[in-house]
């Protein structure tokens, strides 16, 4: 299942008319390829930052369920949590390598 296969709609939430059966349909697939992905290599945070898009926007869509924005509130928080902690360790890596960097210089 490769990612570059899937039609470019799927990664850009807002641009798409709100349609709540074609948003949920696109999370679910990429939470599909996010789980496939991180079981055969290291998670991609591109593809933990698009499932957060999308969960947020449908969180936002005023005419879904009350139940289903708040499971996709929760879910959007939860995946920004991942997205922040994949970037975390290469953003402390960039810094220790500045400092180190300017103790020789």
């Amino acid at each position: 299942m490769a990612i570059d296969t899937f039609d470019p709609a799927f990664f850009e939430p807002t641009h798409l008319p709100a349609q709540p059966e074609l948003l949920v349909s696109a999370v679910l697939h990429l939470m599909s390829h996010y789980t496939a992905n991180s079981q055969e290599s290291r998670a991609c945070t591109k593809l933990a930052s698009v499932i957060e898009r999308h969960l947020k926007a449908l969180a936002e869509l005023p005419d879904l369920a009350p139940v289903l924005r708040a499971t996709c509130q929760q879910l959007s928080e939860q995946w920004a949590m991942v997205v922040e902690r994949a970037m975390t360790p290469s953003r402390q890596g960039r810094l220790l390598r500045l400092v180190a960097g300017n103790r020789f210089n």
